[in-house]
């Protein structure tokens, strides 16, 4: 959880005294290691769980801080998103039945959430993306009214310097140009922390890096960002590109961005990782300093190293060393971020379970990875997980490619077993969770892929916006019913009962994206044409940047034949026959208005424009359908 209390108004005298802060707090722990200070002997876990708050309809609800009062529960913090909130966790000595306790704790932190959101018309969902979110979620209404959330977003985007272009490509292709951070809000994760002694830290902190690629593989649930279906665990692109602070300089020099995989085997401290980061990446929060943590050593005290600690909070390495101090003592802990929340409590527990195993056992079996696999692979395989999920390929320990499941199932997943068995884990539960890893590796079911099978699977006739709302909420409801493993669910289909008013409060939500356009250079015969090919009435004029500059409709075509313009022996260039005084609307705009616009107005085609940019198109017979929805719901209200 990130310290929310900072300075947002402060000089360049002051964001020196923090930087010697954060300079102090290093130097501070560096003593604390070499007298052996940081608890050595105890093993711990902790997590941290966030979600999604969502309205009747699937799409997000921001919730948050109406959810946080009502329930009064001290594990309860914002995140950055209003339709999102974040769960802290018990610390436990990891032994015995440590992982049935946290899991009962994560079942009984979100039925409170459940029940105070219930009270305000909201629910719960566990997924790495929402697949339901709009990019019109993505706007400085949802940012949490807090000032850390504010001020990194300001900084990030101010140093990024240009428009921030996301950029990713799966299934389909996702290309946007923003101006801001938001679409930060679309990520929710479970955040595992495992506690390790500072002898052992080096080696368990490179194993946590190699084990990360596999382990993502199997717990891979976010396929769908903005109604494309891109990686298996689009997230982690989203973060990366989200936060990315470099200028288009620091990209040509090949600087890491703040949400990086590292790019080598730590070899002999973890202040490695943490020096490299105090001076790779500008500080980008401040706060008072309240504390000389050379002085607290001196004077035989502990320090907190906030300093250091809000500056470690905002350079998102995936696999994250912290600091921390439990019962009156100071201890190191490795944060695996990369698992994705969801998809159900039952399968956050079987990820979290098969990490912590293979973090007991390999290091002991194996010791020093980097005597088995380069840093380079270890990477490519993380990435390939991230794209491919169960359908990749990584390298084994042996440097030979397989397939990812055979590697988890013949390899991993046995040495997982003994080092739950190592750590004095109850054999109920190992099995129990690992079980679970094995039912769902071999039939290749992440909760990625049930998604896309699902997705596939339902009418095609069927609008995007309701195919991804059926499917969230049959999330919700396995989750909420019985939380039994994805891999065991029947595909989502869309109900035959469902309220379609829901799905087309406004034009974004039905508007057709794929569109065919043409220039204004171009002769009408081409417009012509995709009419005739494309069995389309409308045609939109872009230039090349894709602002809209005009529309050619098939009334325009019916015109030139019955004035003889189509007899001309030089070829009509469409902009002679364009209509250029448009009429448009924002993807925003209710659908209600957006009809109301066409009936007053007797068009048949309604261009949908963001910043001057054609980003959609709605006709009437889009409205056929949503009309005689409207219709039918109004009709059912009345009788």
């Amino acid at each position: 959880m990130g310290d929310k209390k900072i300075n947002t108004d402060y000089d360049e005298d002051q964001m020196r005294l923090f930087t010697l802060a954060v300079l102090n707090d290093l130097q501070a722990l560096e003593l604390m290691l070499d007298s052996g200070q940081i608890e050595e002997n105890v093993r711990r876990i902790g997590a941290e769980q966030e979600m999604f708050l969502v309205d009747s309809s699937m799409h997000p609800a921001p919730l948050a801080m109406k959810i946080i009062d009502d329930a009064k529960d001290g594990r309860l913090t914002t995140e950055i998103g209003l339709f999102n909130l974040e769960a802290n966790l018990t610390p436990r000595e990891f032994n015995g039945n440590c992982l049935r306790l946290m899991e009962d704790e994560l079942n009984e932190t979100l039925d409170i959430v459940r029940k105070s959101a219930a009270n305000f018309g909201g629910g719960v969902v566990l997924a790495g993306i929402l697949p339901t979110i709009q990019q019109s979620d993505l706007t400085i209404a949802n940012i949490t009214p807090n000032p850390r959330y504010h001020e990194i977003n300001r900084i990030v985007t101010e140093l990024h310097g240009d428009n921030r272009v996301i950029h990713i490509k799966g299934l389909d292709e996702l290309q946007l140009t923003l101006q801001n951070t938001y679409i930060e809000f679309c990520n929710t994760s479970l955040q595992v922390h495992l506690q390790v002694g500072i002898s052992d830290f080096v080696r368990y902190y490179n194993w946590a890096q190699a084990i990360s690629g596999p382990v993502l593989a199997s717990a891979v649930n976010s396929p769908f960002l903005l109604n494309h279906r891109l990686w298996h665990e689009t997230r982690l692109a989203v973060f990366r590109q989200s936060t990315d602070t470099r200028s288009l300089t620091h990209k040509q020099r090949n600087q890491k961005p703040r949400v990086n995989f590292g790019d080598r085997w730590v070899e002999n401290s973890i202040l490695e990782v943490l020096r490299e980061d105090a001076i790779r990446f500008r500080i980008l929060l401040t706060q008072a300093v309240e504390e000389n943590s050379m002085q607290v050593l001196a004077d035989g005290g502990i320090p907190s190293l906030s300093a250091w600690r809000l500056h470690n909070g905002t350079i998102w390495r995936w696999n994250r060393p912290c600091y921390g101090v439990v019962n009156g003592k100071p201890g190191l802990r490795i944060e695996a971020r990369f698992l994705p929340a969801g998809p159900t409590v039952a399968d956050e527990m079987a990820n979290s379970a098969f990490f912590l195993g293979l973090m007991t056992e390999l290091p002991e079996e194996f010791g020093d990875i980097s005597e088995h696999m380069t840093f380079d692979d270890a990477r490519n395989n993380f990435y390939n997980a991230a794209r491919y999920g169960l359908n990749g390929q990584i390298k084994g320990l042996d440097g030979q490619s397989r397939r990812v499941g055979r590697i988890i199932l013949e390899e991993l997943l046995p040495r997982a077993r003994k080092g739950l068995t190592r750590a004095g884990i109850d054999e109920v539960d190992s099995k129990r969770l690992l079980d679970i890893i094995e039912e769902r590796v071999t039939q290749e079911k992440s909760g990625a892929q049930w998604m896309l099978d699902s997705y596939a699977a339902m009418d095609k006739r069927a609008k995007p916006n309701v195919r991804l709302r059926s499917l969230t909420a049959a999330m919700k409801a396995h989750q909420e019913q019985s939380n039994e493993a994805a891999h065991t669910w029947e595909l989502a289909e869309i109900p035959p009962d469902l309220e379609w008013v829901d799905n087309y409060k406004t034009v974004e939500q039905f508007m057709a994206v794929d569109l065919y356009t043409v220039r204004s250079d171009d002769i009408i015969d081409l417009a012509a044409s995709l009419m005739h090919w494309k069995h389309v009435r409308h045609v939109p004029v872009e230039d090349d940047a894709g602002r809209l500059i005009g529309i050619v409709s098939h009334r325009d075509l019916i015109e030139l034949m019955a004035n003889g313009k189509c007899l001309a022996t030089k070829p009509i260039v469409i902009r002679d026959v364009m209509k250029t005084d448009l009429i448009t609307v924002m993807p925003e705009t209710p659908t209600l208005e957006a009809l109301e616009i066409m009936r007053e107005n007797r068009i048949g085609c309604l261009p949908v424009v963001k910043d001057k940019r054609l980003v959609g198109l709605i006709t009437a017979y889009d409205f056929l359908t949503v009309s005689a929805k409207l219709f039918e719901e109004k009709l059912t209200s009345l009788i």
